[in-house]
């Protein structure tokens, strides 16, 4: 559970350090008064309650498939029951994609936001480092990234003891000023939060999207469920972090009760002046950990997004022997710390990020309801009269703080929105290309089982040793094979034709994995399923297939043949010319086959195709 807690809830966790503040921002017009504190601390309660502990822990975390979470596992769960030519589940496929990009975008804004709004702890500790509150920033967001390749199980193991004493130190802190203030305790009643709205129609409207910070981190809670499990984090969640936050949040109430004018920063001024620079510090590894949970978030997502299709082949290292699901991509670490190194240096501070922050979340938070409605339906098959008031009670929260984040686009939440449209052009043009290809391949394919049958009626010349050519189609020929007959006019003794699938499911058991088909005369057909959260080795293939049949492979008279396909855009139907482009380009940048399969460099043929789309 402390590697859990380590993870997953470091984002959510320090959210006290920014949300009370900006609520009462200046720019909202809000009176600071006994009935609005109560107001607002009532609305920030009662978010926590009915966003995370009802919607996500209770039934978000339901939805997981065969225990993998974040939004294209549910995406994928959800159009299971349904045909894939439907529109419904082309809308579906949309939504989902598009959740995952949005979900990019609040990768890049929460590491921002978390450590520079812990680094200016320092203006009140220290007001003369205050200059050096972005570089400090940018120096401990490059340590971060820099230790991911270690793994999460390692950071977890780090990171989850000062975790868990944070969350302590956010409950002690709101207690001592509870019970100074106890009148704080009223803001538990909903009755003080509608008050609240009813009187300040418009500023509740507007503050909705500075209460909704305390919510950010729910979205990664559920991406990371796949490399914990639901119950370490259901536990933590409501034995430890629940509680602390909600403390925390009360306490600060009190503390505006007594005193107003803490406004400044009513996180750094409940703490006693002895603590406030040990403070600082806590609460600088802290919000470092937060980051923690949306960069494991986006490996994660952009290992499903790769075996789904949506996304070209990358390297992906596993850092666990033990749990399967924790990865570590170097191109989506490097290109994240990239961007949000920009962020930092542009925005420059936790209050302009702030208005940059909760549009993506809203969004994403909006779709997940949406399929987690459809996998009610169609998987769990629970009833209608269930479903709605479930579905429409999350929806009307959700577009509420969407609706009022909104309101922030000029501000900042352009920001997120701009790198989740950009990568969603992206994904889809990359599903599209892949679409065509496989289109033209197969209309200019020659069948498999007919070819064979009159090649071997008059065979060529059959050599030593074992052949094995990748194909994208387990019923075609593959390219690299008419090459290879074409030049060098020989067939092996053992030739398999080895297609790769990937299910709907994150993980493939053993016994499902593999089919072997004997065509004739040593020649094999090979299909091997993998989940969308694994990726496909051709060295456990092969010690597969040597179990259940009669074949042996001896690497180094094994040779593998990959066609090398080098695209080209045209003006045939599919795509427009420049996109196509966009797409070859991507095509031509991503992993080579034989590193994403794991095949030794010197054991590799590569025959080149070109293909028009």
């Amino acid at each position: 559970m402390a590697a859990a807690i380590g993870v997953v809830f470091g984002d959510i966790g320090t959210s006290p350090l920014y949300s009370l503040k900006e609520a009462f921002s200046p720019a909202h017009g809000i009176p600071l008064g006994p009935s609005t504190i109560l107001g607002v601390i009532s609305l920030l309660f009662w978010a926590i309650i009915v966003v995370v502990s009802l919607k996500y822990v209770m039934f978000v975390m339901r939805a997981d498939n065969n225990g993998e979470g974040g939004i294209l596992a549910l995406m994928a769960m959800a159009i299971r029951p349904l045909d894939r030519r439907a529109t419904v589940a082309h809308v579906l496929i949309a939504l989902g994609v598009f959740g995952a990009c949005m979900f990019y975008g609040d990768a890049v804004i929460t590491p921002a936001i978390s450590v520079i709004s812990a680094v200016e702890g320092l203006e009140i500790a220290a007001p003369h480092l205050s200059q050096y509150v972005v570089p400090i920033t940018i120096v401990i967001l490059i340590c971060l990234f820099y230790i991911q390749r270690h793994g999460t199980d390692s950071v977890g193991r780090l990171f989850g003891p000062i975790m868990i004493t944070w969350f302590v130190v956010l409950a002690i802190m709101g207690i001592s000023h509870i019970f100074r203030e106890p009148r704080i305790i009223a803001a538990l009643s909903p009755y003080y939060a509608y008050k609240f709205m009813e009187t300040h129609v418009l500023q509740a409207y507007v503050v909705m999207g500075s209460v909704f910070l305390v919510l950010t981190g729910a979205e990664a809670l559920y991406a990371d469920m796949g490399h914990f499990g639901a119950k370490p984090i259901r536990f933590a969640w409501y034995g430890l972090v629940m509680p602390s936050l909600v403390l925390n949040y009360f306490g600060q109430g009190a503390l505006l009760l007594a005193d107003p004018k803490a406004i400044e920063n009513p996180f750094f001024l409940m703490a006693p002046d002895w603590a406030l620079l040990p403070l600082v510090i806590l609460s600088t590894v802290a919000t470092v950990i937060a980051s923690q949970a949306v960069i494991s978030g986006a490996f994660s997502l952009t290992s499903q997004a790769i075996q789904l299709g949506y996304v070209p082949r990358m390297k992906i290292t596993h850092t666990s022997a033990q749990a399967i699901g924790q990865i570590y991509i170097p191109v989506v670490n490097w290109m994240l710390l990239f961007i949000i190194l920009c962020v930092v240096m542009g925005f420059r501070s936790s209050d302009n990020l702030a208005a940059a922050y909760g549009i993506a979340v809203t969004t994403t938070m909006i779709i997940t309801t949406v399929l987690v409605a459809y996998a009610m339906s169609g998987v769990w098959r629970w009833r209608k009269a269930f479903i709605v008031p479930i579905i429409s009670l999350f929806l009307i929260v959700d577009l509420a703080f969407f609706g009022s984040n909104l309101l922030k686009v000029a501000e900042g939440g352009w920001l997120p929105l701009t790198i989740g449209a950009i990568l969603f052009f992206l994904l889809t043009t990359w599903a599209k290309g892949r679409h065509i290809v496989k289109e033209r391949t197969a209309a200019d394919g020659i069948p498999l089982e007919p070819f064979l049958e009159s090649l071997l009626a008059h065979p060529p010349h059959r050599v030593s040793g074992t052949a094995i050519y990748l194909s994208g189609s387990d019923t075609l020929v593959p390219v690299s094979l008419l090459h290879n007959l074409k030049h060098n006019k020989v067939l092996h003794e053992v030739t398999v034709f080895m297609n790769f699938q990937t299910l709907d499911v994150p993980y493939v058991d053993d016994a499902d994995r593999l089919e072997t088909r004997d065509l004739t005369c040593g020649v094999y057909a090979v299909k091997a399923r993998f989940g969308f959260n694994e990726t496909p080795d051709v060295h456990s293939i092969l010690r597969m297939i040597e179990d259940r049949h009669d074949i042996s492979f001896e690497l180094m008279d094994t040779s593998f043949f990959v066609a090398r396909e080098t695209v080209v855009p045209t003006k045939l139907p599919g795509m427009s010319v420049w996109r196509e482009r966009i797409f070859a380009w991507m095509h031509q940048n991503a992993a080579k086959p034989t590193d994403f399969f794991s095949i030794p460099a010197n054991r590799v043929v590569e025959l080149g195709t070109k293909i028009e789309i």
